[in-house]
């Protein structure tokens, strides 16, 4: 199955940002090759830039404690695994914590090592980061894997609490979504707000859904397009992209599977 996701507002998208971005530098770095731990600090410098924009260590704060209240409401709930309610709170507990000792604005000491903004003002450059541009760069690039690995997890280490807490923040909104097996007749799906699912789960709920995720069998061969705003929801399925081609609209049946997620 191939899982598209589409946020509702600028919070959700932030966060989805930052959760590719922290998933790339997990790979990169663990990686032996010069050009992969070179990806990985290229990522880890679009993690400091989005980040950047919000005031993201109290929104994640803030919405863990939240979230916190919102299971101690669940305990002594029959229905309720008293051992998952556990855990789930302690893992919330344990990212809050790892949040408030962070000092200064997110990725303060990387934005006070001049080497690496050095090479941060040019790598975004084309063919910006080449050797005889960033020569110290080149150097490092030629240490040892041990070496970069050993930089790479320094740098990475202290804001790791935020890749943490969005990850549980994003899991918990996945989670909250109730998959619909749903038909887009000739490629084309709409649903108005008043229907049941726009609301963020149940018929007449007028909360705003934070995100929707749509999932296609991996064999299904289009891709769906979505645009939403407070009255409807409209979701196009569009053939797959071809060389030297413009994309069309799929004009056959489409059976897919939508949720909407809301915290």
């Amino acid at each position: 199955m191939i899982t598209y996701e589409y946020p509702f507002n600028e919070r959700i998208r932030t966060l989805l940002r930052l959760e590719a971005l922290f998933d790339n530098v997990a790979h990169f770095s663990s990686l032996d090759g010069a050009a992969e731990n070179h990806a990985a600090l290229v990522n880890l410098f679009e993690v400091l830039d989005v980040a950047g924009r919000t005031d993201l260590k109290m929104d994640l704060v803030q919405e863990l404690e939240r979230q916190r209240q919102t299971l101690l409401g669940f305990r002594n709930n029959p229905d309720i695994s008293e051992d998952a309610l556990s855990g789930a709170l302690y893992e919330i507990e344990q990212a809050s914590s790892a949040l408030f000792t962070l000092n200064g604005k997110f990725g303060q000491h990387l934005r006070e090592n001049d080497w690496l903004m050095s090479i941060k003002s040019r790598i975004h450059i084309p063919g910006g980061a080449c050797k005889f541009d960033l020569p110290s760069y080149h150097y490092w690039l030629n240490q040892s894997v041990a070496a970069r690995h050993a930089a790479l997890e320094h740098w990475t280490k202290s804001i790791l609490p935020v890749r943490d807490a969005l990850g549980i923040i994003l899991r918990l909104l996945r989670s909250s979504g109730r998959e619909e097996h749903l038909t887009a007749r000739n490629g084309q799906y709409q649903r108005m707000s008043g229907n049941s699912g726009m609301g963020g789960g149940s018929g007449g709920n007028n909360v705003t859904s934070q995100m929707v995720r749509i999932i296609l069998a991996r064999s299904e061969q289009s891709v769906p397009e979505v645009s939403a705003n407070r009255y409807a929801i409209n979701v196009r399925f569009m053939l797959p992209p071809e060389p030297d081609c413009k994309p069309r609209a799929c004009e056959r049946d489409v059976e897919f599977e939508l949720a909407f997620c809301n915290l």
